[in-house]
């Protein structure tokens, strides 16, 4: 992991002429935090596919169980990776219903999303509880100590890593190919015992009938487009947990986690007749004592 200290992965520029992932999340939710053409790219989605809303909407409130779960667990710290723009549900507002004193780091690598995301918070947020930075996933000791020179955080206290609908996004490195996995054991290292990893993950495993036709069709829109994406199995995205001890229930459909804790405004908007048309296998991890 030497080499990731040599930031393989340079700053991204500006770019407003393709979509960005984060923006056509946020218009998949009905966020106003995007441009037309994320919102071209994402209708033209929707027209074909339509489901993928009820996937995202439902992707949203395992954010929010999961963060309600950790500050009952005791997490007052959290590391959002991928956040994309803070809006719409996010982290800090959903931990802070809960506890006041809790802290937020959202990172992205996409710079109009941070330099979004900073104005959000200079507005709503509180600066010693919440930052935003401009890191890459993909360098995790360099992403690490950005998140350390906010001064948000206690490396001392238990941290909850948020990976929520970022690693079926492909994180090629220097020769192209996808090091999640490589990548995942670094930030499992990097967590201190006691602390947590939160995923989720779209796969085209155990879908029912039909659905995987829509996953595959989606898949070539966002493969066409500047983000091509990687499905995983069950099996393939608990792996990236490692040797963490799995929360109640393990790896679960986002619709199927903890779902007696809903946000009935947002339940409304789902019309799933199984929970497997969720499309996304989620857990939450802890890192086990020495």
């Amino acid at each position: 992991m030497s080499k990731m200290d040599e930031d393989p992965f340079p700053p991204q520029s500006v770019d407003l002429s393709k979509p960005s992932v984060a923006r056509v999340y946020d218009f998949y939710l009905g966020g106003k935090a995007n441009w037309a053409i994320d919102r071209g790219f994402g209708q033209s989605v929707l027209d074909e596919y339509p489901v993928l809303r009820p996937i995202a909407i439902s992707n949203r409130l395992f954010l929010h169980r999961a963060v309600r779960r950790l500050v009952a667990h005791g997490v007052r710290q959290f590391i959002d990776i991928g956040s994309g723009v803070p809006t719409m549900g996010n982290t800090h507002s959903i931990a802070d219903e809960l506890e006041l004193d809790s802290r937020v780091v959202y990172v992205d690598h996409e710079p109009v999303a941070v330099a979004h995301s900073q104005t959000l918070l200079e507005r709503h947020g509180d600066p010693d509880r919440h930052a935003a930075i401009n890191a890459d996933f993909r360098n995790p000791n360099k992403l690490w100590q950005r998140a350390i020179e906010t001064g948000v955080l206690d490396m001392d206290q238990p941290i909850a890593v948020l990976l929520i609908a970022v690693l079926h996004v492909q994180q090629p490195g220097p020769d192209g190919v996808d090091i999640s996995p490589l990548v995942m054991k670094r930030y499992r290292e990097l967590l201190s015992p006691g602390s947590y990893l939160a995923i989720s993950h779209l796969t085209d495993d155990g879908l029912p009938p039909g659905m995987d036709e829509n996953l595959a069709g989606i898949k070539r829109m966002y493969d066409a487009s500047s983000s091509p994406v990687i499905w995983r199995t069950r099996d393939q995205i608990r792996e990236l947990f490692g040797d963490f001890e799995m929360m109640d229930p393990g790896m679960a459909w986002t619709w199927e986690w903890h779902p007696e804790d809903y946000s009935p405004n947002h339940s409304a908007k789902l019309k799933f007749s199984e929970p497997a048309q969720s499309s996304i296998w989620a857990g939450v991890g802890r890192r086990p004592q020495p």
